[in-house]
């Protein structure tokens, strides 16, 4: 498997190139900032995006969604609740940062349980975890789940934004992504990589 992550923009958001070996078939996973980095490293690398896909619906992680679907040709995947995140610069923030992000809307809404494959086999398994927004989403496989601005290294996503929900949140983390297995590795939405185990000893908002 080949995994890239990028902090793009000024928030420092994650951007993730997931991609297959075998097939050069890929997934990017939140691209919130600065396009020509990411489709550089997709050219650098060979691959063919098979996906976009977006955790949840902020202005941070979908702000570079535009031009690398221009760019690539790929559909873009959101979970069904956050999907009118798109056309709402409010709801998404982007009237917060002096702009008003509308995007035309994703070729593919999800919702818990779907799955979205790639490559020779690779699979995503959605799983909803709403509290940061209405429809914010977590993806896993093989060993590690992509959480968004879900779970960060030793914190948590907000829940005083437009759709946020404290006691969702937790309930998510705890109910959704702990039952993972200690090892799973995390891979935010913000900050370094963590694991589910080091989340329950050391978050301070799960303890």
């Amino acid at each position: 498997m080949i995994l890239k992550r990028f902090e793009v923009g000024g928030f420092m958001s994650n951007c993730y190139i997931v991609g297959c070996p075998d097939t050069k078939e890929a997934v990017v996973i939140d691209p919130g900032a600065e396009p020509e980095v990411i489709i550089a490293a997709l050219e650098e690398a060979d691959l063919k995006v098979k996906y976009i896909i977006n955790t949840h619906g902020h202005i941070d992680h979908i702000g570079a969604v535009k031009e690398v679907r221009e760019a690539t040709g790929a559909p873009v995947v959101i979970h069904k609740e956050d999907a009118a995140l798109f056309e709402n610069a409010h709801e998404n923030l982007s009237m917060f940062v002096g702009s008003q992000l509308i995007l035309d809307p994703a070729e593919k809404l999800v919702e818990e349980g779907d799955t979205l494959t790639f490559g020779s086999n690779h699979t995503l398994k959605v799983i909803h975890t709403p509290g940061h927004t209405r429809g914010g989403m977590s993806l896993q496989m093989d060993g590690l789940v992509f959480t968004g601005d879900t779970l960060f290294a030793a914190s948590i996503g907000r829940s005083d934004l437009p759709g946020g929900n404290h006691r969702q949140l937790i309930s998510a983390i705890k109910e959704k992504l702990f039952p993972l297995g200690d090892d799973t590795v995390v891979y935010p939405g913000h900050g370094p990589e963590s694991t589910i185990g080091r989340e329950k000893k050391v978050n301070p908002f799960l303890r």
